[in-house]
C-alpha cells in the first residue's frame, strides 16, 4: 500500500483512498475507508471535507442530546470535554476540586439543564458555600464559565449566572521570591544559625510549631523519613493575683490536627544538617555539664530548651531586612512549598495530607487563588528550585 507525502491519502486496489469517521446513531463513531479517487490530491480533498461534515454532525448530536442533559451531565461534559483542554493542569486541578466537592454535591441530579434558573442556582451556591469562605466565589465562577459555553454551544439561550448573588473573593497574599532572590536567601541562610529550620519550612512544609516540637529520635536517617508527633506552643498562665493579666509559657503540645500526624520523605540536603545540629547540640551538651536540659529537641537554646514562640520568624524579619527581600515568615516557606507541589501538579489531596491540613477544604481555601493563577510563580520553579552553585 502506497502513501502520499501528507499521510492522508493511500494507493490500493488501483485507486486512491483516505480513512473516513461516520457519526452513529448513538453517538459513536465507526471508522472506514473511502476510495475511487484518481489522484492523491483529489482524496485528500475530500478528506477534509468529510471531516468537517463529521464535525459538525457531531456537534449537531451532541447540541440535540445536551437538549436533555441534566445539569450534573453537562457539567461533567464541559469540564472534561470543553474546559479541560484549554487549560493549564493546575486550573484544571482546581476546577476538578470546584465541581466535584463543592457544586456536585449540592445539586439535585435530576434537574435538566434547559430548566435552571437564577433561583436554583442562588440555592445552589448558597448550599457550596458553606464548605469554606472561598467556596461560593470559587463554585460562581466555574458556574459562569460553564453556562456561558453552554450558550456558544446552543444548548441554553442565556446564562443565568450573572443575575445570581455575588460572593466576596478571598484573596490570599502569599509571598514568593524569584530564582534569583531564592538563590540569595538561602546562601546568606546557610550562614545562618536557623538554617535547619528554613530547609524545614520551605522544603518540607512545616508548621512553626512542628519544627520547634521535632526531637531527634523522631528522625530515621537510615529511611530518610521524620514522624510529626508534637508542636511547641505559647501557652497563657494567668498572673495570680492580676486580673486579666497573663504570662505566656513555651508548652510541648500534640499536633494541631488528628491529619497533622504524619509521616514525611527528608531530602538528602535536610538530613545532612540534622546530623551536623545533633553534633552541635551534643558538643554544647559536654560543654555546659548539668546545665544543659537535654529534652532532645532538634530547635533549641544554648541550654537545650525550645526558644521562644517568636524566634524564628524574628530571625527570618532580620535576615530578610539585611538582603534587602520581601518580608518572609515561616508560614510563608510553607506557602511556597504548597506553591512548588501544586505548580509540579501533585493533587491537592496529596498536598493536603503532606501539611498535615485537617481537611481538603482547608488546602483549597488556602491555595485556590495560587492554582488558578500559578504565573506568578514561575520564576522561582527554574532549575528544580535548586539555585545555581547551590
Amino acid at each position: 500500500m502506497a502513501k502520499d507525502k501528507s499521510g492522508i491519502a493511500f494507493f490500493e486496489a488501483g485507486s486512491w483512498y483516505h480513512r473516513v469517521k461516520i457519526l452513529k446513531e448513538d453517538g459513536t463513531t465507526r471508522y472506514t475507508k473511502k476510495g475511487g479517487f484518481k489522484t492523491a490530491e483529489e482524496a485528500e480533498r475530500n478528506y477534509r471535507r468529510c471531516e468537517e461534515e463529521f464535525a459538525r454532525a457531531y456537534r449537531n448530536f451532541h447540541a440535540t442530546a445536551c437538549m436533555d442533559f441534566t445539569l450534573k451531565d453537562y457539567l461533567e461534559f464541559w469540564l472534561e470535554e470543553v474546559y479541560a483542554p484549554r487549560i493549564e493542569n493546575t486550573s484544571r486541578m482546581l476546577a476538578s476540586y470546584v465541581l466535584h466537592n463543592l457544586i456536585l454535591p449540592a445539586i439535585d441530579p435530576a434537574i435538566r439543564l434547559r430548566y435552571i434558573s437564577v433561583e436554583y442556582l442562588d440555592a445552589l451556591l448558597l448550599e457550596a458555600s458553606k464548605a469554606c469562605e472561598s467556596a461560593g466565589n470559587k463554585s460562581r465562577e466555574l458556574l459562569n464559565l460553564a453556562l456561558k459555553d453552554a450558550v456558544i454551544q446552543g444548548y441554553i439561550q442565556s446564562n443565568p449566572v450573572p443575575s445570581t448573588k455575588p460572593y466576596r473573593r478571598k484573596k490570599t497574599v502569599i509571598t514568593v521570591l524569584n530564582k534569583e532572590g531564592l538563590r540569595v536567601f538561602l546562601e546568606k541562610a546557610s550562614e545562618n544559625n536557623w538554617y535547619l529550620e528554613i530547609l524545614l519550612g520551605l522544603f518540607m512544609g512545616l508548621r512553626k510549631g512542628e519544627i520547634a516540637g521535632l526531637k531527634y529520635s523522631d528522625f530515621d536517617l537510615s529511611g530518610k523519613t521524620v514522624s510529626i508527633s508534637r508542636q511547641i506552643t505559647s501557652n497563657p498562665v494567668a498572673v495570680e493575683g492580676q486580673a486579666g493579666m497573663f504570662e505566656y509559657q513555651v508548652i510541648e503540645k500534640p499536633p494541631k490536627t488528628s491529619n497533622s500526624y504524619r509521616t514525611l520523605r527528608v531530602p538528602d540536603a535536610i538530613i545532612e544538617e540534622v546530623v551536623k545540629r545533633k553534633a552541635q547540640n551534643d558538643f554544647r551538651k559536654e560543654q555546659m555539664g548539668e546545665d544543659y536540659i537535654d529534652k532532645d529537641y532538634l530547635s533549641c537554646s544554648k541550654n537545650g530548651l525550645p526558644h521562644a514562640t517568636a524566634s524564628f520568624n524574628t530571625a527570618l524579619t532580620k535576615l530578610c531586612r539585611r538582603l534587602g527581600l520581601p518580608h518572609l515568615t515561616v508560614h510563608s516557606l510553607r506557602h511556597m512549598y504548597a506553591s512548588i507541589l501544586l505548580e509540579q501538579g501533585v493533587p491537592l489531596i496529596k498536598v493536603s495530607a503532606l501539611l498535615g491540613h485537617s481537611s481538603l477544604n482547608t488546602t483549597f481555601e488556602y491555595y485556590c487563588e495560587v492554582m488558578d493563577e500559578t504565573e506568578k510563580i514561575r520564576d522561582f520553579l527554574n532549575n528544580n528550585f535548586v539555585p545555581e552553585g547551590e
